[in-house]
């Protein structure tokens, strides 16, 4: 392997904001021409509610100082279950031998890419919390410092992007020019970076807090930073 060429692998849950998902190798070239590679999980081995139709359980029922037991399993079944049942029965009815009309048709066709973005983004959302805070190593973090000039010039970037965000703030991937951006998102299917694979999933919609901190997102927002799973976002499990 040349020398200029360094392979980090990422494995990501393939999820690409928009379009469900990514797959295959992905590489990019930075600015000083090192190239690297992301390799993305082949959603045929993800165990995503929208491969199986069953929700992936939780990690842990409860996230001390952050996340109460009550918060999680509303946020859970409710909302990320919700999401899945409201996209496989779309998913079901687009697929079926049934006729609709244009504007009916499309709301649809809106819905389901809505919905089947929100199962993917929960999935990460609640795959990669930890209860005690760790940190990027090894190229991911040499790649945020590159990115945002440091770690904690990222986290407070990343922080003021889920304080303005109506639904989601994300740190993602893009594999045409191997560079991360935080995302805010106010919808699902709103603020969508084509072909970028999530990262980091924070969840600001009202109903991920409000049984902890009522209306106090901004807290809610900087104590998330604090329970990001390193670990899992190198690793890309969900």
């Amino acid at each position: 392997m040349n020398s200029s060429r360094r392979k980090f692998l990422l494995t990501s849950s393939g999820a690409a904001l928009g379009t469900f998902y990514a797959t295959g190798l992905a590489a990019a070239t930075e600015a000083n021409g090192t190239e690297v590679e992301f390799t993305q999980l082949d959603p045929t081995t993800v165990a995503s509610g929208l491969s199986t139709g069953s929700p992936i359980p939780l990690r842990q029922k409860s996230i001390p100082g952050f996340l109460s037991e009550k918060q999680l399993g509303i946020h859970h079944k409710s909302h990320y279950g919700g999401a899945l049942r409201g996209y496989s029965a779309l998913d079901a009815s687009l697929q079926s031998d049934a006729t609709f009309a244009s504007d009916a048709l499309g709301s649809m066709l809106r819905a389901r890419v809505s919905k089947g973005n929100s199962v993917v983004l929960h999935e990460i959302y609640f795959a990669r919390l930890s209860e005690k805070a760790n940190k990027p190593e090894g190229d991911l973090a040499a790649m945020i410092r590159k990115r945002f000039g440091s770690f904690d010039k990222w986290e407070a970037d990343f922080i003021a992007a889920g304080k303005s965000a109506a639904g989601w703030a994300l740190l993602v991937h893009h594999p045409i020019n191997g560079k991360l951006y935080n995302v805010a998102s106010d919808e699902h299917a709103v603020s969508v970076l084509w072909m970028a694979s999530p990262l980091v999933a924070m969840d600001t919609y009202e109903h991920a807090f409000y049984v902890d901190y009522e209306n106090r997102k901004a807290q809610y927002v900087e104590k998330f930073v604090e329970h990001i799973d390193w670990r899992a976002v190198q690793s890309g499990s969900i």
